[in-house]
């Protein structure tokens, strides 16, 4: 007996060839034949061909102690092979980008997948306020290849060349090079606090040349540049994990 409907023509793989292509909002093509690449630990959901994973952790001993020491979990896959391989992180919307010999500053929860012609590591953030959080960490991903982060949720690009920006710590996804970050405590969010709260307290300031992109959700809560002295005691820094 035939089958009736368009499902199976209103969902039909796409056609493209690019190395990084979104098959919709929250799926994403990676052709292989173009080289390996990194994905996040567990985000295949599919894949036609013959593609091999390798589980590599935090990509090595350095990053494995820096992973340990700082919270900042970003456990990625060596994909190899040939074929087609989709890839999504908990139904979250994907965005792909192409560095040409850039850098972008990732919060390491955000991280879907990467040409493995980009390095990669986990670094300190350089802030005068993030002294107050005991440390804040992301992931670096630099060099010429593709990128794709997930968030929850359209985000939004802002330019931090126009105006001072601020956003909440938990809803930034990345920047781009030439954006500088300093940690703001808004003094009155303490004073709020002690009246039940806003929530608001440690904001992430951003100047310099170039974007910063927030998701609409301030969920950002595991293995990303929020993860501080939380996990090691307690103080302001915890705050950000709230």
């Amino acid at each position: 007996m035939p089958i009736h409907g368009s499902l199976f023509q209103d969902f039909r793989e796409n056609t493209s060839q690019d190395p990084f292509s979104l098959q919709n909002k929250k799926l994403l093509k990676i052709q292989m034949g173009y080289g390996p690449v990194w994905a996040k630990t567990g985000s295949m959901v599919a894949y036609q061909g013959d593609v091999r994973f390798e589980n590599k952790g935090s990509g090595g001993l350095g990053r494995m102690l820096k992973s340990a020491m700082t919270g900042e979990g970003v456990d990625m896959m060596q994909c190899t092979g040939q074929g087609e391989l989709f890839v999504a992180d908990d139904a979250g919307d994907v965005q792909v980008m192409y560095l040409e010999n850039d850098l972008v500053s990732v919060n390491g929860a955000n991280v879907l997948a990467f040409s493995s012609s980009i390095e990669w590591d986990i670094h300190r953030i350089q802030a005068r306020g993030a002294m107050m959080t005991g440390g804040l960490y992301n992931v670096s991903l630099r060099g010429t290849g593709y990128v794709a982060v997930t968030t929850k949720g359209e985000p939004v690009a802002l330019d931090v060349s126009g105006a001072p920006t601020f956003a909440d710590a938990q809803a930034v996804v990345l920047w781009t090079s030439g954006v500088s970050m300093d940690v703001r405590v808004d003094t009155g969010g303490i004073k709020s606090m002690i009246r039940g709260g806003t929530g608001e307290l440690l904001q992430m300031a951003f100047g310099g040349q170039g974007y910063v992109l927030v998701q609409p959700s301030e969920s950002v809560v595991a293995g990303g540049h929020q993860e501080t002295s939380q996990s090691r005691g307690g103080g302001l820094g915890g705050l950000l994990g709230g």
